[in-house]
């Protein structure tokens, strides 16, 4: 486990499905779906493309912020089009780096053929390179104290 791994190995580690919703449901749908699955994120699908991604940040900052309500807005309506993705063979560390550029918290990761296989979020990853670290530090100690 390093920080050069690919983010498939986040994947592994995660259960259940990549959940979804369409750009025509509301905001307060999608709502209950992330509070029903305990997630912060949803693909948004169309077609069976994704055409975005709603995050509970988008929520904050487009829906209550602005004074409109979930009720009647459309997730298209404020959905980020087209979403920041990565394939699976991307590196943690590289990951990291691009949720930072474009300053986002959850990546889709794609397969080579665009099919969505899940969602990273930056929590994912700092909990991936915390692992990490720890292993190293565990191996040096026992290097250290002649236990290799």
């Amino acid at each position: 486990m390093e920080v050069r791994d690919p983010i498939s190995g986040i994947l592994k580690g995660k259960d259940g499905p990549v959940w979804s919703i369409a750009p025509g449901a509301t905001v307060y749908e999608a709502l209950e779906l992330m509070a029903d699955k305990e997630i912060g994120a949803l693909l948004v699908e169309h077609g069976g493309e994704i055409v975005g991604l709603l995050s509970e940040r988008d929520y904050a900052r487009k829906i209550i912020l602005m004074g409109r309500s979930s009720r009647t807005t459309t997730v298209g309506e404020i959905m980020v089009s087209p979403p920041i993705t990565v394939t699976a063979d991307c590196s943690v560390d590289e990951a990291m780096r691009t949720m930072t550029q474009h300053r986002v918290r959850h990546l889709p990761v794609l397969n080579r053929s665009g099919r969505a296989l899940g969602i990273v979020s930056i929590g994912d990853c700092v909990k991936w390179v915390i692992t990490s670290h720890e292993k190293t530090i565990e191996q040096l100690h026992s290097y250290i104290a002649g236990q290799f």
